[in-house]
C-alpha cells in the first residue's frame, strides 16, 4: 500500500527560537531548517548568542502517555534535529 502524504510533506522541518518574556509570552527569536547549511549556521550563531546573555535553553517535547516535558540542553548538538522548538528562558533571580 502506497504511504499517503500531504502536500505539506515536501516543505523541510523548521526548527524555531523562542524567548520566553514577561507579559509578553513565547517571543520569536529565529527559525530555519537545520538539513539546509546556511539555516543550521544561522541557528547556532542565535543559539550561542541567547546563552551568552545568560538564558537557558529547554527542549519541549512529549512522553508516548502524552505528558509534556522539557529536557535542558546547553549546546546546539544537543538539540534532537526534530526538535520543533527551542525555549530560551532566563535565569532564576535570587537563591536559597
Amino acid at each position: 500500500m502506497a504511504e499517503r502524504r500531504s502536500a505539506f510533506d515536501i516543505i523541510g522541518a523548521t526548527m524555531k527560537f523562542l524567548r520566553m518574556k514577561p507579559g509578553h509570552g513565547e517571543v520569536l527569536i529565529a527559525e530555519g531548517d537545520v538539513d539546509v547549511a546556511a539555516d543550521e549556521e544561522r541557528l547556532v550563531e542565535e543559539f550561542r548568542r541567547q546563552l551568552d546573555q545568560g538564558l537557558w535553553a529547554a527542549v519541549p517535547s512529549r512522553t508516548p502517555a502524552g505528558r509534556r516535558q522539557a529536557h535542558m540542553v546547553k549546546a546546539f548538538d544537543e538539540v534532537p534535529r526534530d526538535a520543533e522548538r527551542v525555549i530560551f528562558f532566563p535565569r532564576a533571580a535570587g537563591g536559597a
